[in-house]
């Protein structure tokens, strides 16, 4: 074979980079989502979202505690699918989607683990004097150097036009 012809799997295109976004209810999720939505379609990347679902902290009867269990994940389901579309508004792609149930930290770090595809993680950081949020506050006290992808934080203070400006 001559040196200048490549074998098949040498011409493959790499996978599109995938940033990975938290979704919650908190304020500081929107510049997160908007900055991931904005570096993604500038970068030719995808969109991955994760919803966690808390364990219930009811926990005395089986029967509530599978009624908790169900409305939970019916709530997750209904936001993870308006927050999809606000993607693909914003990409013109449709989201990989992710709904797990424990612990943020550990779901986390797990999906990353698994999912190879994943490239960075970008989250938003609270504005109030409480700390930028105990999510951000795990990755980056605890685990940071052990992750896998690299960090994102969003100040939750920025607006769409500062964070077009940005990305």
């Amino acid at each position: 074979m001559a040196e200048s012809a490549k074998k098949p799997e040498e011409t493959k295109t790499p996978p599109p980079r995938t940033f990975l976004c938290v979704v919650d209810q908190t304020a500081e999720f929107g510049p997160a989502l908007r900055y991931a939505c904005q570096r993604a379609k500038n970068t030719g990347g995808r969109m991955a979202l994760l919803y966690v679902i808390e364990p219930a902290e009811f926990q005395h009867w089986l029967g509530v505690e599978n009624r908790m269990r169900e409305e939970a994940r019916a709530n997750a389901e209904e936001m993870i699918r308006v927050i999809a579309n606000v993607v693909q508004q914003r990409t013109g792609h449709i989201p990989v989607v992710y709904i797990r149930e424990g612990k943020a930290q550990e779901q986390l770090i797990k999906l990353i683990d698994e999912e190879r595809h994943i490239s960075l993680l970008v989250l938003g950081a609270a504005t109030g004097t409480e700390g930028p949020g105990p999510l951000v506050t795990y990755l980056t006290q605890k685990i940071s150097g052990k992750l896998r992808v690299p960090i994102t934080i969003v100040p939750g203070y920025l607006n769409d036009e500062q964070i077009d400006a940005i990305t």
